[in-house]
């Protein structure tokens, strides 16, 4: 029987730094969107796919920080989750070839290797369908985006009726295409070969390069990477393309990269939106006679204690031991584990940290530009708001206490 194995990218302390206060305290992928941790929606699609053996997430945290979470996980999934550590950044390819004896262990004919930092709906199993039926050695996730955003992203030229990718460039000077690399792949084994090749011909290089300085001259950025430092990106798929080897599958339905914490609370909204489909028993109901009124797709944790009188969403999540009080209105926000909200306080397009405690009467809010630096309030853990205080677009650092209102500041 054909198995599958899926790989996920989950980085290092030292990515994520635009990710901060929320990454003080916890590494991004454990960070709850829809309160579920990030790398949660990744694995739960993985497990969607026929015939999984194993996943693994490859990063350079320490093992501890992910024990919990992958015992935990692979308990409820019935699938063996691991994770292994990098004893460095080896880049998105050589991080797979790294652990190539492990990930191969189970001998599957096909890899997924996804980022843990894109959102998106995940189509692995009709994504693999297609890679079946196009028979190269790896196929990518793409999709069409505004010309304007494309920039940002790696664009890529694909054939329109073989759907073959034929070109690719990461963050191109100038437009080469609307369509771009979603950081979601599935490849067969051969992807070793090819990330071998890659670090076989820099050794040559290098080598070569002991003869002559002409080479070194002519080539300072290949220099500087060490042989076995491979990007899926530049070193594969640039090369590849238009090889008969790597094709794409678009995806129709949202994507997003969540680099920031504006962007984790847009994404937390569009995997709440997805649970309609996927996980509806995840969603709160409540028509305000026994419970609270719930409007939209919200989240709340089974231990967190909501008041009848209070009004929910629409997208918000609720973490574990949260309380809100009486005529408490939350619209577009994240509140995380052990937080208070007490009597009419009022939370609109904020993340709440870790223990925070939101008094009597105040507001915490902002414009919800998720984009923009101050376009959603964020407190960082232990955060104290006196009663009838007002937060407007700003940024709270840990364990602070405001007792004056406050509007487009960074608090340090």
């Amino acid at each position: 029987m054909e198995k599958v194995v899926a790989v996920i990218m989950v980085g290092g302390p030292t990515k994520g730094t635009r990710f901060r206060p929320l990454s003080f305290n916890t590494p991004k992928p454990l960070f709850p969107l829809a309160g579920q941790p990030m790398v949660h929606h990744p694995i739960s699609a993985c497990k969607r796919i026929p015939n999984l053996a194993q996943i693994f997430l490859i990063g350079f945290y320490e093992e501890r920080e992910f024990t919990l979470y992958v015992s935990s996980i692979s308990n409820e999934l019935k699938i063996p989750v691991r994770y292994l550590k990098e004893d460095k950044p080896h880049g998105s390819a050589g991080g797979l070839y790294y652990f190539r004896n492990i990930i191969m262990e189970d001998n599957p004919s096909h890899i997924f290797l996804l980022n843990c930092d894109v959102c998106c709906s995940f189509p692995l199993t009709d994504m693999l369908e297609a890679h079946k039926r196009y028979s190269g050695m790896g196929t990518v996730l793409v999709i069409k985006v505004s010309a304007e955003s494309a920039s940002q992203f790696g664009e890529l030229v694909a054939d329109p009726i073989t759907k073959e990718l034929l070109h690719y460039t990461e963050k191109p000077e100038t437009f080469v295409s609307d369509l771009i690399n979603c950081g979601v792949y599935v490849f067969t084994p051969d992807i070793f070969t090819a990330i071998q090749e890659v670090s076989t011909h820099r050794e040559d290089q290098a080598n070569l390069r002991h003869l002559t300085s002409f080479e070194t001259l002519q080539s300072p950025t290949s220099r500087a990477l060490p042989q076995d430092f491979v990007r899926l990106d530049q070193d594969i798929l640039s090369p590849f393309a238009g090889k008969k080897q790597l094709y794409t599958y678009e995806t129709m339905d949202f994507w997003e990269q969540i680099k920031t914490p504006g962007m984790s609370l847009k994404c937390s909204g569009l995997y709440l939106a997805q649970f309609r489909y996927t996980s509806p028993d995840l969603l709160a109901g409540g028509d305000g006679t026994k419970s609270a009124s719930i409007v939209g797709d919200v989240y709340v944790h089974p231990s967190a204690k909501v008041h009848p009188t209070a009004k929910i969403g629409a997208n918000v999540s609720i973490s574990a031991n949260v309380r809100v009080g009486a005529g408490v209105r939350l619209i577009g926000c994240i509140i995380l584990d052990d937080v208070e909200v007490q009597e009419n306080a009022v939370v609109i397009n904020s993340i709440v940290g870790w223990k925070s405690s939101i008094g009597k009467w105040s507001r915490v809010q902002a414009d919800g530009d998720y984009n923009a630096k101050l376009g959603i309030t964020i407190l960082g853990e232990a955060v104290i708001v006196e009663d009838e205080v007002v937060v407007i677009n700003s940024i709270v650092l840990p364990n602070k206490t405001l007792n004056v209102s406050v509007q487009d500041e960074i608090i340090l």
